[in-house]
């Protein structure tokens, strides 16, 4: 008997036959064009909103159909434009987890109290976004910057802008009493400049203003510890001559920074944590509490310990700076 010979069998196609490979392609063509045209019209939908919604600022801009507090607190600006722009720093370069957002309340008061480290104050405006982005009320947060801040030319302006103002107990006390969200960094220039070597470790909070106006206001006051700062510019140095040959408080020296010049400038894209605490509510202390001197140092302690121990559990808890 002869050997019989072995046909390859191709797909059924219609009526019952074979169809070859090369039959296929064309429906197979026809799903990705199709594929690729969904694709297309979604990014020209999407382009279009973008077009109309600068537009429609442009217009407002022009026409002067936007309001600004007496503070400078430009929100029009603030939300088509300086937001905008932090929004990929926040979302693709150091891609910001948000922890415990639910701790910041949804309306009314309230002071959200953040370490602060990074030799350049990029955890402040990350810490904005986060709130604004993440919260389900996309809140605004009014963040008290120091006199430096409000005395450089155009840093002040667009500060102003941002919705922050000086950092006086007089400002936060209205901006709380209206019902604002008010963020204060307590350690100031000391946590911001400190050497590579003491990261992590929180610095003194003062003597305690920031409890004393959140007592006079009645608003909790929200703890929140941020990872991945500390490493954007790893600080080894501190150049005191340069700092006062240019009237700053400290001029930092990295291993990029001033050897590289303005590419020196460039944070490193380290992997960031913002977690909110739980408030500490203070509505329960009597109306003469904020001139208690011992009171204000147990919650001022109260509060950095909470930070401190949150910052250690983060960092224990954190695989790579920046992974």
């Amino acid at each position: 008997m002869a050997d019989a010979k072995v046909i390859p069998i191709g797909p059924i196609g219609e009526g019952g036959g074979r169809r070859s490979r090369d039959e296929e392609e064309p429906a197979g063509e026809a799903s990705l064009t199709a594929l690729a045209g969904k694709v297309a019209e979604r990014q020209a939908g999407g382009l279009d909103q973008a077009l109309a919604r600068s537009f429609a600022f442009l217009r407002r801009r022009l026409t002067g159909d936007y309001e600004v507090d007496d503070f400078g607190f430009d929100q029009d600006l603030t939300d088509e434009v300086l937001l905008r722009l932090l929004r990929p720093m926040f979302e693709r370069y150091f891609r910001v987890e948000v922890r415990g957002i639910e701790n910041v309340p949804a309306e009314g008061g309230a002071l959200i109290v953040a370490n602060h480290s990074g030799t350049l104050p990029w955890d402040g405006l990350m810490l904005q976004v986060a709130v604004r982005d993440r919260h389900p009320a996309e809140r605004h947060l009014r963040l008290l910057g120091a006199d430096l801040v409000f005395q450089l030319p155009m840093i002040n302006e667009l500060a102003r802008k941002a919705g922050h103002t000086l950092a006086c107990a007089e400002d936060a006390q209205e901006l709380l009493e209206r019902g604002e969200l008010v963020g204060v960094m307590p350690e100031g220039f000391k946590g911001l400049g400190k050497p590579f070597s003491d990261r992590y470790k929180l610095q003194r909070f003062g003597r305690g203003g920031f409890v004393a106006t959140a007592l006079r206001a009645r608003v909790p006051i929200v703890p929140c510890s941020i990872v991945g700062a500390e490493e954007i510019y790893p600080m080894v140095g501190n150049s005191r001559v340069l700092a006062r040959l240019f009237g700053l408080p400290y001029f930092p020296v990295t291993p990029t920074f001033p050897w590289l010049g303005p590419l020196g400038a460039v944070p490193l894209p380290t992997k960031w944590t913002i977690q909110f605490g739980e408030p500490l509510e203070t509505r329960d202390q009597p109306p003469e509490a904020a001139e208690d001197p011992m009171l204000m140092f147990q919650l001022t302690d109260q509060v950095r310990e909470t930070i401190q121990h949150t910052l250690y559990k983060l960092l224990v808890a954190r695989r790579s700076v920046f992974f």
